[in-house]
């Protein structure tokens, strides 16, 4: 067992012994009615709640690297159908971040990461031959405002999305400051 591991077990016995989940308390349904979409960045966990004056219980919450929808057909989108149809959300935001670490993958760089961590360079081209094409799929975003009304128009245009406003908004990751990408009442 790692150290990490071992620690996060141990903390969580003493966690659930004191009954400190009590606080924690809420239902599957979201208070507030919404689905947010945001990034996996360390700097969110606990800033884009707060920025937001959301409290437990008040929101369902997605994150992918760089908040993006970048397929109509994927876990994200099935993940924001299901708050939507089947947990009462009925706005959704997209809440990406300025300075975000997926504006500056390099997916050459990533694919020799890959190599030095062991995997085989005919897994790699195996993939490619199929007709993946890695370097794309592992592309980030030049623009940070463009990648929001992407993944905004994504969730729009879908054919199962009902007509319930899409907002697009960037965070600060420093202040938690937001602004507005695409407003999703004037659509």
């Amino acid at each position: 067992m790692s150290q990490l591991l071992n620690q996060i077990l141990e903390h969580n016995q003493q966690f659930v012994e004191d009954e400190k989940y009590v606080p924690f308390m809420t239902s599957k349904f979201p208070d507030r009615k919404m689905v947010i979409v945001t990034c996996m960045d360390t700097r969110l966990i606990e800033l884009l709640p707060a920025s937001m004056n959301i409290k437990n219980g008040d929101a369902k919450i997605l994150k992918t690297a760089g908040a993006v929808v970048s397929h109509p057909f994927g876990s994200v989108m099935r993940s924001i159908l299901v708050a939507v149809y089947e947990l009462q959300a009925e706005e959704v935001f997209v809440v990406a971040h300025y300075d975000c670490g997926m504006s500056k993958i390099n997916p050459k760089d990533m694919i020799a990461k890959f190599k030095e961590r062991g995997i085989k360079e005919e897994i790699v081209d195996t993939l490619e031959a199929s007709g993946m094409d890695i370097e794309k799929w592992l592309k980030g975003f030049d623009s940070v405002e463009e990648n929001v009304k992407n993944s905004v128009k994504v969730i729009r245009n879908h054919p199962l999305m009902p007509k319930v406003p899409v907002h697009g908004l960037i965070i600060d990751p420093a202040t938690g400051r937001l602004d507005l990408v695409e407003d999703g009442y004037q659509q």
